[in-house]
């Protein structure tokens, strides 16, 4: 039976960046106080080792020196913590947005992400994680990219950008862009249901590397597409075609011509040395 092509699932993307936005959920604030900017459970705590301002004229609140914000299990570290407010029409304040600059980390029991900065704006509830060193890691998965990592928590959506790459043991995917999806399960929490892969793909396992243009992994059915210059290379030898399946459940690989062009799905193969192929001789 061939070896399964063992996707590394990127599911740290939802399960971290998650935990942040339900920290940083919107929340009607008395401008006297930071203590409870979190919409989750259980209160926010700030610390700062330069303190905390309240600039009226800026209508902000900034922690500054090692600052960190926690809430539960959720903690938020960076050299600044900047939450932007503005007047309610009842006369009270509300946040809109919370930025994390310089030395980002954001931590939860199971996942960590670095990065630069971060930005989470409450309206829109979309968040951007940016950075030199830009990455998501878990006990089993590690994403990095090389331009940003922005999560859309209305779309149930996470989305690395720029030599995107998730790395699971010696299994990886790399693409120009990673787009994770997610979906309510029936325990009320969010999962992982789909990752696409789209720009220059390149899936990696200890037995093969397959190239495309896009790769789609839907989770329930475990199996991975491929479409658009698909390139199998197992050792010396190599498939080519627009089209792959694979089934990771069963380990079956299949290899199919595209719906337009050259539809031909072609397979080189090179004989190691001493062998033959069928009806010739070697010397």
């Amino acid at each position: 039976m061939p070896t399964p092509l063992r996707l590394p699932v990127p599911s740290l993307l939802l399960a971290l960046l998650f935990c942040l936005s339900v920290l940083l959920v919107p929340a009607s604030v008395q401008a006297q106080s930071l203590s409870t900017i979190g919409g989750g459970d259980g209160p926010v705590t700030v610390e700062a080792e330069n303190g905390i301002e309240w600039l009226r004229d800026a209508r902000q609140y900034i922690a500054r020196g090692n600052a960190r914000a926690t809430q539960g299990e959720v903690t938020v570290l960076a050299d600044r913590l900047i939450a932007s407010y503005r007047e309610a029409a009842d006369g009270s304040t509300e946040i809109f947005q919370l930025e994390a600059d310089g030395n980002v980390r954001i931590a939860s029991p199971t996942e960590t992400a670095y990065g630069d900065r971060a930005v989470y704006h409450l309206d829109s509830q979309r968040m951007r994680l940016t950075g030199q060193d830009l990455r998501l890691v878990s006990a089993e998965d590690t994403v990095t990219a090389r331009e940003r990592i922005d999560y859309f928590q209305q779309e149930k959506m996470a989305v690395a950008v720029g030599d995107a790459v998730a790395r699971r043991g010696d299994r990886t995917i790399r693409a120009d862009t990673l787009t994770a999806r997610f979906a309510e399960g029936k325990d009320g929490k969010q999962q992982l249901t789909r990752v696409d892969a789209d720009g220059n793909v390149v899936i990696t396992t200890p037995n093969e590397i397959a190239r495309s243009r896009q790769a789609v992994y839907t989770v329930a059915r475990e199996t991975a597409v491929l479409t658009g210059d698909v390139k199998i290379t197992q050792g010396r030898n190599q498939l080519n075609g627009q089209r792959a399946e694979v089934n990771l459940r069963t380990g079956v690989s299949r290899l199919l011509a595209g719906q337009g062009g050259d539809g031909r799905v072609k397979g080189i193969f090179v004989p190691q040395e001493g062998s033959s192929l069928p009806g010739r001789r070697t010397q």
